[in-house]
């Protein structure tokens, strides 16, 4: 293996997905000799399989489902179909302007760029393209990946995954969802506004089964209005190929058959034959293990991203990416608040929130010491004007701050900044309450709540 004896980085970062090119950015805006391995295109998953690409399938959806329903606005317009090939034109198009826009970036810092499928070598280095790159620090950031389950092989045909959804050459006529999580119920929605008869099979006893249990109601009720259908509370058992798609059993017996199956039942670590564990890094079910400050037990050596067991959320790899690269540089760094992360679900409705649920805050703070109050968005100017239907609730330490804000309607993803301040800052109802909110929007409505919870209720009643 050769290696270029004068050239020892600060950093050495394996992977160029939101984590790593965080890292490798902010590392070098801090004077860092930054390397950055990714063997396919800087952006990884986030970029060009995941959030960006769905967001825009998401918006093309959208955009269907307002032709359709344009006369209720008195707006004559029709809807003639969904253009499959215009529709990825247009989501490569954002793709590539932000890929081109981080490339610009990553050279502009002084990064050193290279592709290659790199292997941690020891302690200190990483070995590609036949190359030996040493560091005084190496950074593991090297992503996930869809998972399957147990007997069930995605064949990117019939029985697909999320990556394979992306570059679908048509709207499939019907499509079972497995799983009910994020990925799955954003794929559901964006397919039902294409036109596809779409089913969710979940396990558990609720779509969007992390979030607060009153946002996944009011998404279920959402759901069945759209005509999304779903199955809760059951266990898949097998998938088998009937003579023109796919017929999956559960353990009950039930059968439900589509022309495609979607597996969405999560995303698993790469991290296998990477030469993590000969280096001595413990790892969990193919997870790096870290502490509060991204730090392995190997002390030359950090992970952040979906490499690591935290929230898989790309904000979050940034986050994590700039601690690192933060304390690498000498600077106080504080711990992640996970709990203080927002997390956005843009299905139709979208499905917002930051801090603790109802039940997690019971469980912290005590049931009697636990408030919650609910704000119907239909009290909200903005939202009867774009005609969405649903609500924000609040969950509060009694006589103390706000320690959960949940959200379900349309554009809530757009509202999550504010509700991130006030869990952070562990704000008081009758702080935020005397904060003016612009009229007539959306953003109000959080006002409002506030307004409700402090006991001046405006536009509710008491």
């Amino acid at each position: 293996m050769a290696n270029d004896a004068s050239t020892v980085f600060d950093l050495v970062i394996l992977g160029g997905g939101s984590g790593g090119y965080a890292a490798a950015l902010r590392g070098a805006q801090l004077g860092l000799d930054v390397a950055l391995i990714e063997k396919d295109k800087v952006g990884g998953t986030c970029l060009h399989r995941g959030c960006i690409p769905t967001k825009a399938l998401l918006h093309a959806g959208e955009v269907a489902d307002q032709a359709r329903e344009s006369e209720q606005f008195g707006v004559k317009a029709s809807f003639e179909g969904i253009d499959v090939p215009a529709v990825h034109k247009y989501k490569d198009e954002v793709i590539s302007g932000l890929y081109k826009g981080l490339q610009g970036l990553i050279a502009s810092r002084k990064v050193t760029y290279i592709e290659g499928e790199g292997r941690l070598s020891s302690p200190t280095s990483v070995d590609v393209n036949g190359r030996r790159v040493e560091g005084r620090h190496v950074l593991l950031a090297t992503g996930s990946v869809p998972k399957s389950l147990p007997g069930l092989t995605i064949d990117g045909n019939r029985i697909i995954s999320s990556d394979h959804a992306l570059v679908l050459d048509r709207v499939p006529k019907s499509a079972i969802v497995l799983g009910g999580g994020v990925i799955g119920v954003e794929f559901a929605s964006a397919w039902k506004s294409f036109g596809t008869d779409i089913t969710i099979i979940e396990a558990l006893k609720h779509l969007v089964p992390v979030e607060d249990e009153n946002s996944s109601k009011l998404l279920e009720r959402a759901f069945r209005k759209r005509g999304i259908k779903f199955n809760l509370g059951t266990f898949f058992e097998k998938a088998e190929y009937t003579e023109d798609g796919v017929r999956v059993t559960l353990a009950d017996g039930k059968t439900f058959e589509a022309e495609v199956l979607l597996v969405a039942v999560g995303r698993g670590p790469v991290s296998q034959g990477l030469g993590y564990e000969e280096q001595g890094v413990a790892m969990d079910r193919g997870y790096v293990l870290v502490d509060e400050y991204m730090r392995t037990n190997v002390p030359t050596v950090s992970a952040v991203g979906d490499l690591v067991p935290t929230l898989q959320l790309a904000h979050v790899g940034f986050a994590e990416g700039i601690l690192v690269a933060e304390r690498l540089a000498g600077l106080k760094t504080v711990p992640i608040d996970y709990d203080g992360v927002p997390k956005v679900t843009y299905c139709h409705p979208e499905v917002a929130s930051v801090g603790l649920s109802e039940a997690r805050a019971k469980e912290v703070y005590g049931a009697d010491k636990v408030v919650a109050l609910k704000y119907n968005l239909a009290g909200n100017g903005k939202s009867k004007i774009l005609k969405t239907a649903g609500e924000i609730k609040l969950v509060q330490v009694k006589d103390g701050a706000v320690v959960g804000v949940h959200m379900v309607g349309d554009r809530m993803g757009e509202q999550v900044g504010e509700a991130q301040l006030i869990y952070n800052w562990e704000a008081l109802p009758a702080e935020v309450a005397q904060l003016v909110h612009a009229h007539p929007t959306q953003n109000e409505a959080l006002g409002e709540a506030h307004l409700a919870l402090a006991g001046k209720p405006l536009h509710s009643h008491d």
